[in-house]
């Protein structure tokens, strides 16, 4: 009988293992996530969850430095990293073949995996500089956009246009623009980031600043005029804020090289969005990395492994004409 009992029980270990190890098929043994330039949203956010997928699922992986959008649509189209971060504008242009990294390119082996959060468009500037509005800006100022390709680089320079703004438009990383702006160098930065954003939070306790809110006519006008949406920057942000801030936001989505192996790409989904949290300890923006904001992609594939996640979970109805490979 004790005989018995071993042998069972240790059939059922073994065929537990065969589970795992098919369940597993395919699968990377590292991997990596591109985020952006140090100081901003994306490397925390990024960071933050490819180290907690890392820890779970038992495998090497982190978060790159990179560019920003437009350069992870294309580091994921290629399988260059299998994961990574954009926003649905630059989403767009990459599979129309305009990103600017590879024009005439369609990046169209980059598959949404799940939605992160909403960028909103702000603007900050020195106290000691008496910017309290747009319209304050003087012409020629220096602005820092952030790195060269980013949602940022890419939509804030047309919005200021748009708004009659004349500058000079400079390029870097966010804590590097961050201490440009405290040194004299800067006039404005103009961001487009998850807030709180971490060089402004920074800039904050170490100098007054100024949060510049578009107004209802600037931000009707932004609104009629790019593929965003309204947003209010809440008062508890930021310290500088004493009430919430007028602006306009871009939905951010994860995502996923279409190849990658479906459980694979399901796991992942699983361990980000079932334990919300643990993604708000990453960052605040992940109030908005919750499984019902599944609908906010209507620009890219869905990757299978992830579009069977929201259909099991979250009760989403995603046409097959919108999953790769339907």
């Amino acid at each position: 009988m004790k005989i018995t009992t071993i042998t069972a029980a240790a059939v059922a270990v073994a065929t537990a293992g065969a589970a795992v190890a098919q369940d597993r098929e395919g699968w990377p043994e590292s991997f990596t996530v591109g985020t952006a330039s140090q100081g901003g949203t994306y490397f925390a956010y990024g960071s933050g969850w490819a180290n907690l997928v890392a820890d779970e699922l038992g495998l090497s992986g982190g978060g790159e430095v990179t560019g920003g959008p437009m350069q992870n649509m294309a580091l994921v189209h290629t399988g260059e990293a299998q994961f990574g971060m954009t926003t649905m504008g630059p989403a767009a242009e990459s599979l129309q073949g305009t990103n600017p990294i590879a024009p005439g390119v369609q990046m169209t082996n980059a598959c949404a995996m799940f939605p992160m959060y909403q960028t909103p468009f702000s603007i900050t500037a020195l106290a000691s500089s008496g910017i309290t509005s747009i319209d304050d800006i003087p012409e020629g100022a220096r602005i820092g956009y952030g790195p060269a390709g980013s949602t940022s680089d890419t939509y804030f320079p047309r919005m200021m246009e748009e708004l009659g703004v004349e500058f000079e438009r400079r390029n870097g990383g966010w804590s590097d623009l961050g201490g440009q702006l405290q040194d004299g160098l800067l006039d404005v930065i103009a961001f487009a980031a998850g807030v709180p954003v971490p060089a402004v939070s920074q800039l904050e306790v170490q100098t007054d600043i100024n949060i510049i809110e578009f107004t209802e006519e600037e931000q009707a006008q932004i609104l009629e005029a790019f593929p965003v949406s309204e947003f209010q920057i809440a008062a508890d942000t930021y310290q500088t804020l004493e009430e919430p801030a007028r602006s306009v936001s871009m939905w951010n989505f994860a995502i996923a090289n279409c190849d990658l192996p479906a459980s694979f790409v399901n796991a992942v989904v699983d361990v980000v969005m079932s334990d919300n949290e643990r993604m708000v300890n990453i960052h605040r923006a992940a109030r908005s990395t919750v499984p019902e904001n599944w609908d906010k992609n209507g620009v890219l594939m869905w990757h299978p492994g992830a579009a069977q996640w929201f259909e099991e979970n979250a009760g989403a109805d995603i046409p097959d004409d919108m999953i790769h490979g339907g």
